[in-house]
């Protein structure tokens, strides 16, 4: 099988329109394959050469391939087979992972099954900023798909970016999360703002919530009804297949700096620094100073690549190798979520 060719990205990324590029097939000549935009950079968009291609039975068959393409690429979209409702993406989920993630409390459950989740609900006219799933965790996926139901009236598409490129970033910013020994990551349960500590730690018990935070080398205290959690993560991490190093990070969804101004009033008109719902510090505890925050999401937005979405579209990507973002959008829009394949990150 070939593989299109790689090269440097021409130009600043963001959102840009499909170019032809060579098309390349897998040996079973079942899809084809090419860059969407440029080659080089993600996603990879594979499609069906002829009608009614069972995706599930072609990802399984394929999946030495897929796992070969993903571990160069990075994101795979899948687009042209139609999937769209939890029945059609648990098997083809099932393919790409060999085990599913039924438990996380951080995402709200879109069905039954169990293995499919709906996407953290973030207002639709704000953008949802860049991050690795999970990564303020001891563990997260390796992969996550998304699967378009519905894709909205408008929006400014999706983006995505890969993560090694940020590592070689000599930005100030960057190097002193690293050398700072990561992301401290603190949370307050019970302030009537998120998620609250029983859905999230899937235990109304206070004694078997300590004991998962221990599990998950979370510090916990409590102030009645409140949870306070905090936990160092790395800012960094080598891919576990490729070896490579992979920035990531979700400082930017917990530091102040980077919320609304209005909202970011609001809660400092109610909180000191130390009990607002979400807080990120340097590892070593001291603050990240909001300067820091704003070039690091500079440089996030540099180098993300936007697609739009298509009914149907499934993006498989390596929750590693490459951060995801949301765009705003408006009119009614429908995303299902799957991962699997924890990995430690610690």
């Amino acid at each position: 099988m070939t593989h299109p060719p790689r090269g440097p990205l021409p130009g600043p990324a963001g959102l840009r329109q499909a170019v032809p590029a060579q098309v390349s097939f897998t040996s079973d000549s079942l899809v084809s394959h090419a860059p969407l935009a440029h080659p080089g950079e993600p996603p990879l968009v594979v499609r069906p050469t002829a009608a009614g291609v069972d995706v599930a039975a072609w990802a399984a068959h394929a999946r030495p391939w897929l796992d070969e393409t993903l571990a160069e690429h990075g994101a795979v979209l899948l687009r042209g087979f139609s999937v769209t409702t939890t029945h059609d993406l648990e098997p083809l989920a099932a393919a790409l992972v060999d085990e599913l993630y039924r438990d996380n409390g951080e995402h709200p459950r879109a069905s039954l099954s169990g293995s499919i989740s709906s996407p953290v609900f973030f207002p639709p006219e704000e953008k949802l900023l860049w991050h690795t799933e999970n990564s303020f965790n001891d563990t997260g996926p390796a992969r996550i798909m998304f699967c378009c139901a519905r894709p909205g009236a408008a929006g400014r598409g999706h983006p995505i970016l890969e993560t090694p490129p940020l590592m070689r970033r000599r930005d100030p910013p960057l190097r002193a999360v690293v050398q700072g020994n990561g992301g401290m990551y603190v949370r307050h349960y019970g302030t009537g703002l998120g998620l609250d500590w029983r859905e999230v730690l899937r235990t109304d018990d206070r004694s078997e919530a300590e004991a998962r935070c221990a599990q998950q080398g979370l510090r916990s205290a409590w102030d009645g009804d409140r949870l306070r959690t905090e936990a160092v993560r790395p800012a960094a991490v080598r891919h576990p297949g490729t070896g490579v190093w992979s920035w990531i990070n979700q400082a930017q969804h917990w530091h102040p700096a980077c919320l609304a101004p209005a909202t970011r009033a609001a809660l400092e008109a109610t909180h000191t620094s130390d009990t607002l719902p979400r807080q990120c510090h340097f590892g070593d505890g001291s603050p990240i100073p909001d300067e820091a925050m704003a070039e690091i999401c500079r440089v996030y937005a540099e180098l993300e690549v936007c697609f739009p979405w298509e009914r149907g579209d499934v993006l498989v990507l390596d929750n590693i190798l490459v951060a995801h973002a949301r765009n705003p959008f408006s009119g009614p829009r429908e995303l299902l979520v799957a991962m699997g394949d924890m990995v430690r990150f610690a």
